[in-house]
């Protein structure tokens, strides 16, 4: 991540007043003064501000490529959950915010920060969710229109709210929907006539799963991806 960035969330200065006191000279990496205020850094660096070094907060924040069959859960008896996958030491109090489905794969975040969970999961926030959905039919224009318009699901009075369709193929879309209702994807797709044989999540408002994580690795979020969500 940037110095800059580094030292805005490890302390309470602005960007503006971060930046200043990097061209003053007041800032060292690994006891170098450093004055330029887009200089990488990494969690291992140690930067001092006027000689007091400086950690960042102690929250966390991860992706996690789930794979299929793995429930999202801290823990259960039966089943293998997201938790088992990290090691013990990095698992200690982070929940999940957003759930899949065992058998949908994809984007999972994990955090220890209970407020920016909730900025993804409350409904009065209406975070977008993308999802690469394989599909058993071929899906016509029409569909997609209902798709768009918002359509109303089996047992439930209120239609869903419009959701975004790219169409990818004839059987494979990327669906965008901002609400979290149970299965929803596979109810939708049923309620024009299709149905699911494939969903992965791939996106979480601008936070997009790392193509280098296989199923079943995780890796921390960079500072930018965690203040997109902020």
């Amino acid at each position: 991540m940037r110095l800059d960035y580094f030292i805005a969330n490890a302390t309470t200065l602005s960007r503006r007043d971060t930046k200043k006191a990097i061209s003053a000279g007041l800032v060292q990496v690994d006891d170098q003064t450093c004055r330029k205020a887009g200089t990488l850094v990494t969690p291992e660096s140690r930067i001092t501000l006027e000689g007091q070094t400086l950690a960042l907060p102690g929250e966390r924040y991860l992706m996690l490529h789930k794979p299929e069959g793995v429930i999202s859960a801290t823990t259960d008896s039966q089943q293998p959950t997201a938790l088992d996958l990290l090691p013990a030491d990095i698992r200690r109090g982070l929940h999940i915010a957003g759930r899949l489905d065992a058998d949908t794969t994809g984007l999972l975040l994990l955090t220890t920060d209970g407020q920016w969970s909730h900025r993804i999961t409350s409904p009065r926030v209406s975070c977008p969710k993308t999802y690469r959905v394989t599909l058993s039919e071929r899906i016509d224009p029409t569909a997609i229109l209902r798709l768009e318009q918002g359509v109303t699901l089996r047992n439930e009075p209120t239609p869903t709210s419009p959701a975004g369709v790219h169409k990818l193929d004839e059987r494979l879309i990327d669906l965008t929907i901002s609400e979290g209702r149970y299965h929803q994807v596979r109810r939708m797709l049923a309620a024009v006539g299709n149905h699911v044989v494939g969903l992965h999540r791939w996106r979480i408002g601008d936070i997009v799963l790392d193509p280098e994580l296989a199923p079943g690795q995780y890796r921390e979020l960079t500072v930018d991806e965690v203040g997109c969500l902020a």
